[in-house]
């Protein structure tokens, strides 16, 4: 048995990713995915250089905004160049190493968008319920700290799967049934005992999804629980105000992240699949910036001040 799944293993040199249909009349997409992934990138600097440029925006609220939008930046850039590609060249191949790059970008500013989620709701619970406390519990370098812990929390298991994929054989079936290289589709291509791998993709899940969704949940319940408790209307208006726009971008990640991985046995299929993924991974990360800037009253005049300046920036 070890013997054949080595040549198998040696005999793929590369993958096809078959997009976002099999059917050649829903291909041409390249306008409108070349279009999301210029505003989502455009859209991600502008606020890195608003947070950049206003002295009142170096809170540590806005530190951890700026590294969101850079992580999705980055995350989006893992995966729509490369089909972007496939699309202007009508080729479905990626490389074995291209392949496995690509997946472990993807999982290292995937798990990074959802820690960097998690520290800005504790920013949020730290500010509300202990403001007194704020300046040391958030100071520049704690938040330093946090930020470097969610690098490492993210590239340890991202480095541990791409590891664990490189041990596995595959067969001479090469398709992938979507526009980027997915860890369970890969598993479904595997000659070899795989079970190492399933465990691995099962317990990173609950503990770096699980974990860091419930820190958020706990600190909006207690921030709920301290707004109600304030008297006045307005106290509690301007409490949830600063809240609003992260809470916004919280339910929508983790609402399309359910609605690709929770969907029931019944309703997968690849097709569905591969579209939910873009919910999450192009349309998530170009609302990012848009929620951000009309929600917030500090990005809006940032955001006048950098086109005040001069510098040739156009909004998407």
């Amino acid at each position: 048995m070890g013997k054949p799944s080595r040549v198998n293993q040696t005999a793929v040199s590369d993958f096809l990713l078959l997009g976002l249909s099999e059917l050649p009349e829903e291909q041409p997409l390249f306008v409108v995915f070349l279009g999301m992934y210029l505003v989502t990138v455009m859209g991600n600097l502008l606020i890195i250089l608003a947070i950049i440029s206003d002295p009142h925006l170096h809170t540590p609220m806005y530190f951890f905004l700026a590294n969101l939008s850079i992580t999705d930046a980055c995350f989006i850039s893992a995966s729509i160049p490369k089909m972007l590609a496939n699309i202007h060249t009508q080729s479905q191949t990626i490389s074995y190493s291209g392949c496995f790059a690509q997946l472990y970008f993807l999982l290292v500013f995937g798990g990074l968008d959802n820690l960097l989620l998690a520290v800005m709701a504790y920013d949020r619970y730290v500010a509300i319920c202990q403001p007194l406390h704020y300046s040391t519990a958030m100071s520049p370098p704690l938040c330093a700290l946090m930020l470097s812990i969610c690098w490492v929390l993210t590239n340890c298991p991202a480095l541990m799967h791409t590891l664990l994929l490189t041990r596995v054989a595959f067969c001479t079936h090469k398709a992938i049934p979507h526009f980027y290289c997915d860890p369970r589709a890969l598993l479904k291509l595997a000659c070899s005992d795989t079970r190492l791998n399933e465990l691995a993709i099962i317990t990173a899940g609950l503990v770096f999804l699980a974990a860091p969704l419930m820190l958020i949940v706990l600190s909006y319940v207690r921030i709920s629980w301290a707004v109600f408790g304030l008297s006045s209307p307005g106290g509690r208006w301007k409490a949830f105000s600063t809240c609003g726009s992260h809470l916004t971008v919280v339910l929508l990640f983790y609402g399309s992240i359910m609605g690709v991985y929770l969907l029931p046995p019944s309703a997968h299929s690849a097709e569905r699949e591969s579209r939910a993924a873009v919910l999450y991974m192009v349309i998530t990360p170009m609302l990012n910036p848009f929620i951000y800037s009309l929600r917030n009253k500090d990005m809006k005049e940032a955001l006048s001040k950098l086109f005040g300046s001069g510098k040739t920036i156009f909004l998407p």
